[in-house]
């Protein structure tokens, strides 16, 4: 399933292909680009490691031997190999987020020129996985940990190579979960606990040095501009909330409740409940440079008089940059700008009237 980051829908991916276009297609050689991409790993994998066989949400997969050609579905996953020193021979495009227009969030930009490597090849998946891209590619594993894969998907994906799902709920696995599934599927478990280890203490210490925003109600929003009639909000199970509230944030009484019973990610209440919002202390929400929706909230008949929106508590990340692309968390975005993800929230819980 495809997952738009800001506006949050889902679409269901409308490839067809046949299981034997497929294994032809993983398995064949051919002349495109896609099939001459040569993997790059600058981290040496525990061969007595393998066969090793993951648990997830949609089943088991078994990894018989090392992967040499490791493909990443979904938004943001290839920075799981990556951030371990495995390129992956595919990757997602990122459609949102990207600073340059070249597919490639700044991040991965770095850490490919740090590891020398060529850029992977990139799947367009604006309208769900390109099943033929990846089978061209000829994967020994597929990644897609981070994503809303549906059982039909991951079939398909499995035609192909061994496939790694999400762990619980769609597009709920934490940045540390996913590190530990990704370099456990690729021999690299010591290596995993280091990184979230050191990725943890860097998270702490961005936080720590942000007293604001501590115990501060937090609630991640998408309110469209076009139609305030709705204040949309992200649920526990979303990782940019439960990445706030892991660290001690809370959560308002809005969200839980909403959250207890359903494992979405997203969630709508009528702005004729904005009584409902009374104790949030921090609206996160994605909005434009200029400041516009939030002088549009704070205007607004009904989400205006929410305590924090009249008060101004409205940090903004600006749709479609790195920044704003940080609130999912990944391992390679935290090193990269941790400090001034927290330092936009932190600047807007200071105006709050809690």
């Amino acid at each position: 399933m495809k997952r738009t980051l800001v506006a949050p829908t889902r679409k269901l991916a409308a490839a067809t292909l046949l299981v034997a276009a497929l294994t032809g297609c993983s398995t064949g050689s051919t002349g495109s680009s896609a099939s001459e991409s040569e993997p790059t790993a600058t981290t040496s994998a525990d061969a007595d490691a393998f066969p090793v066989t993951i648990e997830h949400a949609l089943g088991e997969t078994t990894i018989e031997s090392e992967p040499t050609r490791v493909v990443a579905v979904g938004y943001a996953e290839a920075d799981y190999p990556l951030s371990l020193g495995v390129v992956p021979v595919g990757m997602a495009s990122a459609d949102w987020g990207d600073d340059n227009d070249n597919g490639m969030l700044p991040w991965v930009e770095e850490k490919l020129e740090e590891l020398d490597a060529e850029p992977p090849v990139l799947f367009d998946e604006a309208e769900g996985f390109d099943f033929e891209a990846v089978a061209d590619t000829q994967p020994d594993l597929i990644l897609a940990s981070y994503s809303g894969i549906t059982q039909e998907e991951y079939d398909q994906l499995s035609k192909i190579a061994p496939v790694v799902a999400y762990q619980g709920v769609a597009w709920g696995t934490t940045y540390q979960d996913m590190i530990r599934v990704s370099s456990k599927a690729m021999g690299l478990e010591a290596e995993g606990e280091a990184l979230v280890a050191d990725l943890e203490g860097q998270v702490n210490t961005a936080f720590e040095a942000q007293p604001v925003l501590a115990d501060k109600n937090v609630i991640f929003t998408y309110i469209d501009p076009a139609d305030m009639s709705q204040i949309g909000f992200y649920t526990t199970q979303d990782t940019r909330p439960s990445f706030l509230h892991e660290l001690g944030m809370g959560t308002p009484k809005v969200v839980a409740d909403a959250s207890a019973d359903t494992e979405e990610f997203y969630q709508t209440v009528s702005s004729e409940r904005a009584d409902e919002f009374d104790d949030v202390d921090l609206f996160v929400t994605y909005g434009d440079a200029e400041g516009k929706l939030a002088k549009s909230l704070q205007a607004d008949p009904l989400i205006g008089k929410i305590a924090a929106v009249e008060a101004g508590a409205i940090a903004t990340l600006v749709d479609s940059t790195p920044l704003a692309a940080m609130g999912n968390p990944s391992p390679l975005s935290i090193p990269w700008g941790i400090d001034d993800y927290f330092g936009v929230m932190a600047d807007a819980a200071e105006k709050s009237s809690n």
